[in-house]
Protein backbone atom coordinates (compact mmCIF):
# COMPACT_ATOMS: atom_id res chain seq x y z
CA UNK A 1 0.00 0.00 0.00
CA UNK A 2 1.69 3.82 -0.79
CA UNK A 3 1.09 5.61 1.51
CA UNK A 4 3.38 8.65 0.81
CA UNK A 5 0.79 10.59 -1.54
CA UNK A 6 -2.30 8.53 -0.25
CA UNK A 7 -4.68 10.49 2.43
CA UNK A 8 -7.50 8.53 3.63
CA UNK A 9 -9.54 8.32 6.70
CA UNK A 10 -8.38 5.14 8.55
CA UNK A 11 -5.83 3.21 5.68
CA UNK A 12 -6.08 -0.51 5.78
CA UNK A 13 -4.01 -3.12 4.37
CA UNK A 14 -3.39 -7.15 4.82
CA UNK A 15 -0.99 -9.58 3.82
CA UNK A 16 -0.33 -13.31 4.29
CA UNK A 17 3.19 -13.63 5.86
CA UNK A 18 5.02 -17.22 5.92
CA UNK A 19 5.12 -16.97 10.03
CA UNK A 20 2.97 -18.25 12.97
CA UNK A 21 1.29 -16.26 15.09
CA UNK A 22 4.30 -17.16 17.69
CA UNK A 23 7.03 -16.26 15.78
CA UNK A 24 5.28 -13.03 14.87
CA UNK A 25 4.57 -11.98 18.32
CA UNK A 26 8.24 -13.16 19.57
CA UNK A 27 9.60 -10.84 16.92
CA UNK A 28 7.01 -8.12 17.82
CA UNK A 29 8.55 -8.88 21.58
CA UNK A 30 12.04 -8.25 20.28
CA UNK A 31 11.33 -4.87 18.22
CA UNK A 32 9.66 -3.70 21.73
CA UNK A 33 12.78 -3.51 23.17
CA UNK A 34 14.49 -2.07 20.54
CA UNK A 35 12.17 0.55 19.85
CA UNK A 36 11.40 1.63 23.69
CA UNK A 37 12.40 5.20 23.33
CA UNK A 38 10.37 6.36 20.51
CA UNK A 39 7.72 3.82 20.12
CA UNK A 40 5.42 2.26 22.47
CA UNK A 41 4.26 -1.89 21.33
CA UNK A 42 1.21 -2.96 23.12
CA UNK A 43 0.57 -7.03 22.47
CA UNK A 44 -2.22 -8.49 23.70
CA UNK A 45 -3.60 -11.93 22.23
CA UNK A 46 -3.27 -12.00 18.33
CA UNK A 47 -3.18 -8.03 18.65
CA UNK A 48 -0.34 -5.62 18.47
CA UNK A 49 -0.54 -2.27 18.73
CA UNK A 50 1.75 0.09 17.59
CA UNK A 51 2.22 3.64 19.02
CA UNK A 52 4.38 7.00 18.60
CA UNK A 53 5.62 8.03 22.74
CA UNK A 54 3.89 10.67 24.59
CA UNK A 55 7.38 12.58 23.84
CA UNK A 56 6.85 12.97 20.74
CA UNK A 57 3.21 12.18 20.20
CA UNK A 58 1.11 14.98 18.84
CA UNK A 59 -2.91 15.63 18.74
CA UNK A 60 -2.45 14.12 14.84
CA UNK A 61 -0.75 11.31 15.66
CA UNK A 62 -1.93 7.98 14.31
CA UNK A 63 -1.58 4.68 15.98
CA UNK A 64 -1.45 1.01 14.51
CA UNK A 65 -3.64 -1.90 15.40
CA UNK A 66 -2.71 -5.30 14.03
CA UNK A 67 -4.30 -8.53 14.01
CA UNK A 68 -3.32 -11.77 13.13
CA UNK A 69 -4.62 -14.63 12.47
CA UNK A 70 -4.14 -18.24 11.21
CA UNK A 71 -4.61 -19.95 7.96
CA UNK A 72 -5.11 -23.17 7.11
CA UNK A 73 -2.11 -23.67 5.45
CA UNK A 74 0.10 -22.57 9.00
CA UNK A 75 0.66 -18.83 7.53
CA UNK A 76 -0.57 -16.17 9.05
CA UNK A 77 -3.11 -13.33 7.83
CA UNK A 78 -1.87 -9.97 9.35
CA UNK A 79 -4.88 -7.42 8.75
CA UNK A 80 -3.75 -3.86 9.61
CA UNK A 81 -5.39 -0.50 10.50
CA UNK A 82 -4.30 2.90 11.01
CA UNK A 83 -6.41 5.16 13.53
CA UNK A 84 -6.24 8.33 14.48
CA UNK A 85 -5.65 9.12 18.86
CA UNK A 86 -8.48 7.97 20.43
CA UNK A 87 -9.12 11.51 22.68
CA UNK A 88 -9.20 13.49 19.16
CA UNK A 89 -11.62 11.10 17.54
CA UNK A 90 -13.76 10.98 20.76
CA UNK A 91 -13.93 14.69 20.58
CA UNK A 92 -14.64 14.83 17.06
CA UNK A 93 -17.53 12.96 17.11
CA UNK A 94 -18.81 14.84 19.83
CA UNK A 95 -18.48 18.03 17.92
CA UNK A 96 -20.34 16.29 14.88
CA UNK A 97 -23.23 14.82 17.09
CA UNK A 98 -23.16 18.63 19.07
CA UNK A 99 -23.58 20.11 14.88
CA UNK A 100 -25.70 17.33 13.93
CA UNK A 101 -28.26 17.89 16.95
CA UNK A 102 -27.93 21.64 16.91
CA UNK A 103 -29.05 21.20 13.35
CA UNK A 104 -31.82 19.12 13.97
CA UNK A 105 -33.46 21.31 16.57
CA UNK A 106 -33.21 24.29 14.22
CA UNK A 107 -34.99 21.90 11.98
CA UNK A 108 -37.56 21.72 14.08
CA UNK A 109 -37.91 25.01 15.48
CA UNK A 110 -38.00 25.73 11.34
CA UNK A 111 -41.04 23.77 10.91
CA UNK A 112 -42.81 25.07 13.64
CA UNK A 113 -42.24 28.42 12.87
CA UNK A 114 -43.54 27.73 9.20
CA UNK A 115 -46.43 25.95 10.24
CA UNK A 116 -47.35 28.74 12.81
CA UNK A 117 -46.67 31.19 9.71
CA UNK A 118 -43.56 32.74 11.59
CA UNK A 119 -40.70 34.11 10.53
CA UNK A 120 -37.98 31.29 9.57
CA UNK A 121 -35.01 33.05 8.69
CA UNK A 122 -32.99 32.86 11.94
CA UNK A 123 -33.42 29.10 12.31
CA UNK A 124 -32.71 28.21 8.75
CA UNK A 125 -29.22 30.86 9.41
CA UNK A 126 -28.54 28.46 12.39
CA UNK A 127 -28.55 25.32 10.11
CA UNK A 128 -26.60 27.13 7.37
CA UNK A 129 -24.29 27.42 10.33
CA UNK A 130 -24.32 24.18 11.21
CA UNK A 131 -23.51 22.89 7.29
CA UNK A 132 -20.99 25.04 7.37
CA UNK A 133 -19.07 23.79 10.83
CA UNK A 134 -19.79 20.56 9.33
CA UNK A 135 -17.59 21.21 6.24
CA UNK A 136 -14.78 23.10 8.76
CA UNK A 137 -14.68 19.83 10.81
CA UNK A 138 -13.84 17.60 7.12
CA UNK A 139 -11.13 19.88 6.80
CA UNK A 140 -9.59 20.32 10.10
CA UNK A 141 -10.07 16.36 9.61
CA UNK A 142 -8.78 16.07 6.46
CA UNK A 143 -5.65 18.21 8.12
CA UNK A 144 -4.70 16.68 11.02
CA UNK A 145 -4.58 13.43 8.84
CA UNK A 146 -1.93 15.21 6.30
CA UNK A 147 0.07 16.18 9.40
CA UNK A 148 0.28 12.33 10.20
CA UNK A 149 1.40 11.01 7.24
CA UNK A 150 4.98 10.82 8.42
CA UNK A 151 4.13 9.08 11.47
CA UNK A 152 1.86 6.42 9.54
CA UNK A 153 5.10 5.93 7.22
CA UNK A 154 7.34 5.17 10.38
CA UNK A 155 4.34 2.80 12.22
CA UNK A 156 5.08 0.86 8.63
CA UNK A 157 8.39 0.76 8.93
CA UNK A 158 7.60 -0.49 12.03
CA UNK A 159 5.66 -2.88 11.28
CA UNK A 160 7.98 -4.22 7.90
CA UNK A 161 10.29 -5.32 10.55
CA UNK A 162 7.99 -7.45 12.55
CA UNK A 163 6.53 -9.47 9.33
CA UNK A 164 9.88 -9.31 6.71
Amino acid sequence: MELDNNVVLRPRFNKDVDMTISEIIERASKLKEEVKEDYRVKISDHHIFLFILLAKRRYYSPHLHIELSENKDKTTHVKCLFGPDQTVWTFFMFLHFFVAGVFLVFGMFAISDWMLKASVTKDLMVMGLMVVVWFLLYFIAKQIRYNGRHQVIELKRLYLRIVE
